[in-house]
């Protein structure tokens, strides 16, 4: 005992404060959705009860007992079928009616409506409203054994309603959980469809982007030839309609995509792979693009999803070099190594402003299998730098 200091107090931080509580209190979850038949299944319930009840004092005092059975229905219906701020009052309501009805017997049925109301209280207003009931039960069947009749009963109705008021905040428990999975399975479904909205506008963007280019090179051609060489001019346009109807054709195809969802036929179009990024360079070359291919390895034996990553990638940095550097040289570069594939675009153009768009599609679709892609001036002019991993992607399909 020696050096012991009685009524010390303990920290602060470890204190138990009346705010700490309410604060606890207040972050449980408020009243759950009920529907309307549980509603009337649960006044129901308490109406049989009340009035069996009633009928155990038919031969003794059936004029008190009638009364307490309609206090108790005035205030069990608007508890049970009305959502409203009021529900605590009407609970006290409808626990007094069955106080009356009651008539101090342990042995009467009419008690379960008691345990009924806390039960409803709980499942519908909440914790905190259903622990205010709980109190307000026990203090009834405590002072039924205190200061009405001395009977031994009492406490297994008090038992009851604490394992009823256990019982009912699991369920209510059980309720909010299945709410929140709803909301977070509502909240994936709804990111999943803009995910996959966005990544239909990007294949929108991509073709689109890179077909309006090229023609646009090829128009500017024949507008130039038309007066000299009417036979190279006519060839450009040709070129240029011929484009335009393979894009169409692409496009049409991944707007199928977003009619699948809703039952309606849609074909995916064939995505485009490795092995045709020199016909993308060729495009370009006969639109009067000066444009480069460098390929160490063979681009036929990359992985479908990382051949198509590279080829989208490709399109949109040739895209944005042609149309922000028209006419400067460009060069593509392409290695292979055992577990990547390393591929640059280089600009000997002027580095210009744009939306940043095309730069924030192509990270993301380098990101998509693992990879990365990275942008910007190398002393040259503009330089467009990927590395994506071979592991892991799916393997090419030989046509």
């Amino acid at each position: 005992m020696t050096g012991m200091r009685w009524g010390r107090r303990p920290p602060r931080g470890r204190r138990p404060t009346i705010g700490a509580v309410s604060s606890t209190f207040s972050r449980l979850p408020g009243p759950v959705s009920i529907a309307r038949r549980t509603r009337w299944v649960g006044l129901v319930v308490f109406a049989v009860f009340v009035a069996i009840g009633v009928a155990s004092r038919a031969g003794s005092d059936l004029a008190g007992a009638l009364g307490g059975a309609a206090l108790a229905l005035a205030g069990a219906i608007p508890l049970f079928l009305v959502r409203s701020r009021l529900a605590l009052a009407a609970a006290a309501l409808a626990a007094a009616g069955v106080v009356l009805a009651g008539n101090a017997d342990s042995r009467d049925l009419v008690w379960f409506a008691l345990l009924v109301v806390v039960a409803w209280v709980i499942l519908a207003g909440g914790i905190k409203l259903g622990l205010v009931c709980w109190m307000a039960g026990v203090a009834i069947f405590g002072a039924e054994w205190l200061w009405a009749v001395r009977d031994p009963g009492w406490a297994p109705w008090t038992a009851g309603l604490t394992a009823t008021a256990l019982a009912m905040a699991l369920v209510r428990h059980q309720l909010v959980l299945v709410e929140a999975l709803k909301t977070a399975q509502a909240g994936l479904a709804e990111r999943s469809a803009a995910e996959e909205r966005n990544r239909i506008a990007r294949e929108i963007h991509d073709v689109i982007a890179h077909s309006l280019t090229v023609s646009l090179l090829h128009i500017s051609a024949a507008r130039l030839a038309v007066e000299t060489d009417p036979a190279d001019a006519a060839q450009a346009l040709g070129e240029a309609e011929r484009l335009a109807r393979r894009s169409l054709d692409e496009v049409r195809g991944t707007m199928g995509l977003l009619g699948r969802g809703s039952g309606a036929p849609g074909v995916a179009p064939p995505a485009p792979g490795a092995s045709q990024v020199p016909e993308l360079i060729s495009q370009l070359r006969r639109a009067g693009a000066d444009v480069t291919l460098v390929v160490d390895g063979d681009l036929a034996t990359l992985p479908s999803t990382t051949g198509s990553t590279l080829y989208r990638i490709t399109q949109e940095a040739l895209t944005n070099a042609t149309k922000h550097a028209p006419g400067a040289e460009v060069q593509v570069q392409v290695d292979i190594t055992g577990d990547k594939v390393e591929f640059s675009v280089g600009s000997a153009g002027p580095p210009r402003q744009g939306t940043g768009m095309g730069l924030q599609g192509m990270r993301e679709r380098a990101l998509a299998v693992g990879g990365t892609c990275s942008a910007g001036p190398d002393g040259r002019g503009w330089m467009v730098h990927a590395c994506l991993p071979l592991s892991g992607a799916s393997p090419a399909v030989s046509k």
